[in-house]
């Protein structure tokens, strides 16, 4: 038979592999060998669509079941040769003394001119159709309901096998900035697809997105989403944490300054006296909690000191320490 493939070795598994062993060792060499991953590498691309082709094949029962059928009739010594199916009398299709067509007929692989076509069929991609009489090489399958009567033309029907529906899961990992605007988002999936998803607003970390009729045979597809830490912001429920440094200046007199927020710089007013590590709270400048509101951004203040000051900053800093009153060590418990 013409370019057969082995689909257990294209995906490195035993032919008595388990379904969970067969998808397993798809998500491994899928991930291998994604054209995202090889990009502009035509042979990964190959490999990637024979590992595709195999799992679609090797994970759905009915074809695997049909595979390893017609895996065992392909090689053998006249394989290809005109061969009739037998009937419960013993007598064939081209004996004309037979009563027509036994319910014991086996099914017959050989009408199949090479692998692809087999695949094309029980993937369902193509349909075909043949007119013959029976004296002819083939021997197609017939409905029920076909009439045949020696001499006859008899049309047959390939009927292409439906496509297990199955639900899919796929994982996208966002910054938290897009994941609170929302928005579109360009996925890639293991078995090739690209899709263009409208994301909604305010999504959290390890939330389930429902895609309806994206995934196997019109199964869906759940997206799991992965919120990527931020390296200022901090999601405490549906407040966003963060910390700002402030100098000892303005801790002293206070004064408004510019935060950054998930809408941008806004100005937040500092009191005069404030602590370190005082929280002060920006209201509706949170996180979205799903039923229009929005919590509160948190901002612990950080009184950092310089680590270096100029000539003058120094001399001012010597005429301050001179007249302050401020005695922080004066009621030490001890």
């Amino acid at each position: 038979m013409q370019n057969f493939r082995d689909y257990y070795q294209i995906l490195g598994v035993n032919r008595d592999a388990t379904s969970e062993e067969i998808k397993k060792a798809y998500r491994r060499l899928a991930r291998q060998y994604h054209p995202d991953v090889n990009p502009g590498d035509e042979t990964a691309e190959e490999k990637f669509k024979e590992i595709g082709e195999a799992y679609d094949i090797l994970s759905d029962t009915a074809k695997r079941s049909e595979y390893d059928k017609f895996s065992r009739f392909w090689n053998q010594r006249g394989f290809g040769t005109r061969r009739t199916a037998k009937t419960t009398t013993g007598k064939s299709w081209g004996d004309r003394s037979g009563n027509g067509r036994s319910s014991t007929e086996e099914l017959n692989y050989e009408e199949y001119p090479d692998f692809p076509s087999f695949v094309d069929t029980l993937l369902g991609r193509r349909q075909t159709k043949t007119a013959q009489t029976p004296s002819s090489n083939t021997n197609p399958r017939v409905a029920a309901s076909d009439e045949f009567r020696p001499g006859n033309t008899r049309t047959a029907y390939t009927v292409p096998s439906r496509q297990t529906r199955r639900d899919v899961e796929a994982r996208l990992t966002m910054p938290l900035e897009k994941a609170y605007q929302g928005g579109r988002e360009r996925i890639r999936l293991e078995d090739g697809r690209s899709l263009e998803v409208d994301m909604p607003p305010g999504m959290l970390n390890q939330q389930r997105i429902r895609l309806k009729n994206q995934g196997i045979g019109g199964g869906d597809l759940y997206l799991k989403i992965t919120v990527s830490s931020h390296p200022f912001f901090k999601l405490e429920g549906s407040d966003i944490f963060c910390q700002l440094p402030v100098t000892p200046s303005e801790a002293v007199l206070g004064g408004a300054v510019e935060v950054p927020t998930l809408d941008g710089m806004v100005k937040m007013k500092v009191p005069s006296g404030v602590g370190h590590g005082k929280r002060l709270r920006l209201a509706g400048k949170g996180y979205p909690t799903g039923n229009g509101n929005r919590g509160d951004q948190l901002v612990e203040i950080q009184i950092a000191v310089p680590p270096s000051v100029s000539p003058q900053e120094r001399e001012l800093y010597e005429k301050l320490r001179q007249i302050e009153t401020f005695k922080p060590r004066l009621d030490l418990p001890v």
